[in-house]
């Protein structure tokens, strides 16, 4: 039996100029005509209790731009990828740490996918870390309500987005903008001890 093996994020080859994805790299702001993704990072915090992509203090935060980007499930893997090799969840020094970096970036995979799949595209990805949960949100433009398919058919294709998500997180929700289209759904895991 093979295995492959695992590639750090700079090691994914060349990327588009202006992409902002190398290591300590950020985007300008991103015009109407331009494909590449933003990339934004804040490490100053904000008050704690203000909208769902605020900051509180003491929590790291990436965000992505993904609205117009295409090949978005890989590049949010990859993002988040790299936001866990720069907060040190990567490398992983032990199975645990491995198995729970392994949960972050299917859990990134399975929220962009849903909103790809039925909500008509993510809008932005932000991942953020304090001392002891990791925060998932992918803002998207779609008015369904994501929720794990009842009862879960574990051998049929499909339905398992949600499923997944609720069994690897501490908890998950959507949160509505008030008058306005879309929402955000975000999931929180561990951060490993």
């Amino acid at each position: 039996m093979g295995t492959t093996q695992q590639q750090p994020p700079s090691d994914l080859g060349p990327q588009p100029e202006g992409s902002g994805l190398g290591v300590g790299a950020s985007a300008p702001a991103a015009s109407t005509t331009s494909t590449a993704p933003e990339v934004r990072s804040d490490m100053s915090g904000a008050p704690s209790g203000a909208s769902p992509g605020a900051t509180p203090a003491g929590r790291r935060t990436r965000q992505l731009s993904l609205g117009s980007a295409s090949g978005i499930v890989p590049l949010a893997r990859d993002f988040t990828r790299q936001a866990l090799y720069d907060w040190g969840w990567l490398p992983a020094a032990t199975a645990d740490r491995r198995a729970a970096a392994e949960d972050v970036l299917l859990v990134v995979s399975e929220l962009v996918t849903n909103a790809c799949l039925h909500a008509e595209g993510p809008e932005e990805l932000r991942v953020s870390l304090d001392s002891k949960v990791l925060r998932l949100e992918v803002e998207d433009r779609g008015a369904g309500q994501p929720a794990p398919r009842n009862p879960h058919q574990a051998g049929r294709p499909g339905g398992h987005g949600m499923f997944i998500v609720q069994r690897l997180c501490l908890d998950w929700g959507v949160v509505r903008s008030d008058g306005m289209p879309g929402k955000t759904v975000w999931a929180e895991l561990a951060a490993p001890a």
